[in-house]
């Protein structure tokens, strides 16, 4: 569906060496120098979901098909980058692309690795990203608002996308974020098509050292008192441990280095949830002897929009669904199984499909 989170954050802050491990490949070149990474590197990573696996051996499925988020590695920014400083300007273009931003934090003391403040703040680095942000925004809502305010005095549309602009322009002046400006649900559509970068959700991870990787320390616990002051969400990851585990061959052998370290998952599983969570969206399943499948849909959708994710005909022709609770099927042990026993029922086309309903679509041609 085209979902994806950029990840962003000052040059040197490890970035580029999550996102390889994200997606296990070389993509990015995590090298040690700002704007290693010019062009934005695009992967897909599965999400962790153990009830496909569970429901793939119950429907003995040939195939197990996970759900997938798109990530974007996105050049390193530095002060100045809103008007132009460093690759600011590509920066800034990649980054409104996105759905969500995904921000890296340097939590770490390293001396052999350069910070281009010298010192280490996340705080600072975060204020940083923030007011270049702001910054960008500020610069494009005022070059549109003034024609846009001529065009209000006979245009009832215009008058309307005016008093959103307004609204925004009133809170990125105050130094905060588009996303705290407060919108009507008739305001709501304009605000979103006005593509602003810091109305986007933001998920802070703080990238510590492989010692702080199960706790945290001193760095990220200012981190998280930040995103809990925000209502924003914060992951601890370390990527030199991350880097390490992408590169062990087996699953098994992954889980028993973890274990070595004192973690019970790899802190990467908790960014794809965390992003995945971000966006707002869900999981719904499909199960059978040819696969086992997650698909992804914005929370809230209903069943016609679902079936849409899987073909268009399937949205167009809807004639009703037959949904079986997660539990309810392994349970049962099987999709007959819980159809004898009464756990599956019909829903319509007003139903809301909830994360983890193992769902049967009908339709007509």
């Amino acid at each position: 569906m085209g979902f994806n989170c950029g990840i962003v954050g000052l040059p040197n802050v490890g970035k580029s060496t999550l996102f390889n491990a994200l997606t296990s490949t070389a993509q990015a070149e995590a090298a040690n120098y700002p704007f290693c990474t010019i062009e934005p590197n695009v992967g897909r990573v599965a999400l962790p979901d153990p009830r496909i696996d569970m429901l793939g051996k119950l429907s003995g499925s040939e195939k197990i098909i996970p759900t997938f988020l798109e990530v974007v590695d996105i050049a390193g920014l530095v002060r100045g980058a809103s008007k132009g400083e460093g690759l600011g300007n590509q920066f800034l273009g990649h980054i409104r692309e996105v759905d969500a931003v995904i921000e890296v934090l340097r939590c770490f003391d390293d001396p052999n690795i350069t910070h281009v403040d010298e010192s280490i703040d996340p705080l600072r680095d975060a204020e940083t990203v923030e007011t270049e942000l702001m910054l960008a925004d500020l610069d494009s809502v005022e070059r549109r608002i003034d024609p846009l305010r001529k065009k209000a005095t006979a245009d009832r549309q215009a008058k309307i996308e005016v008093a959103v602009m307004e609204k925004v322009l009133a809170v990125l002046q105050d130094g905060k974020p588009a996303r705290t400006a407060e919108m009507t649900a008739e305001e709501m559509p304009i605000f979103r098509h006005m593509q602003l970068i810091t109305a986007k959700p933001v998920l802070y991870v703080c990238n510590v050292d492989e010692d702080s990787a199960a706790e945290g320390n001193e760095y990220s616990q200012r981190v998280i008192e930040k995103a809990e002051a925000e209502g924003s969400g914060v992951v601890i990851v370390s990527a030199a441990i991350e880097s390490e585990v992408s590169q062990l061959g087996s699953q098994e052998e992954r889980q028993e280095y973890l274990e070595s370290l004192g973690l019970a998952e790899a802190g990467l599983d908790r960014l794809i949830r965390s992003g995945h969570a971000l966006l707002d969206l869900i999981t719904y399943l499909t199960t059978g002897p040819k696969e086992s499948r997650a698909w992804t849909v914005r929370r809230g959708a209903a069943a016609p929009e679902a079936a849409g994710v899987i073909h268009s005909d399937f949205e167009r022709g809807f004639i009703c669904a037959e949904v079986i609770n997660y539990d309810d099927f392994v349970a049962c042990g099987s999709e007959q199984a819980a159809k004898d026993a009464g756990k599956m029922r019909q829903e319509g086309r007003d139903y809301i499909v909830q994360d983890g309903d193992v769902i049967l679509f009908r339709f007509n041609v």
